[in-house]
């Protein structure tokens, strides 16, 4: 993809769910790839939400888990495609209902596809 640029997610970024859950790796980035010491995260991990309060109705209805979509950047990790904060994601609840993306709060180094 000519152009795409954002910053690398790894083992170090601070994500949370769009109501204030945190974000954390289920299957820990491990490879290879490191980027100041931290593994770069890919679509080969999974991601879960703990802490989330959302509440419809007053029925708790927490994110979970979150699903990322490499956006085609061509750079992968060991054969899966990176994660970068620009990388279209969407929350979700136990039962699978939409939340909306995640709130990347903090990245490692930018990068840029041409």
């Amino acid at each position: 993809m000519s152009g795409t640029s954002g910053s690398l997610l790894d083992s170090a970024a601070v994500i949370g769910c769009p109501h204030g859950g945190r974000v954390t790796a289920a299957t820990p980035p491990a490879g290879g790839v490191r980027v100041a010491g931290a593994a770069v995260a890919t679509t080969a991990h999974t991601y879960v939400v703990t802490g989330c309060p959302h509440t419809v109705d007053r029925l708790p209805m927490p994110c979970v888990t979150v699903r990322w979509t490499a956006g085609g950047s061509g750079i992968t990790v060991d054969g899966a495609p990176v994660l970068l904060d620009i990388s279209a994601a969407q929350c979700f609840t136990a039962a699978f209902v939409p939340q909306g993306p995640p709130v990347v709060q903090g990245t490692q180094r930018k990068v840029t596809v041409r």
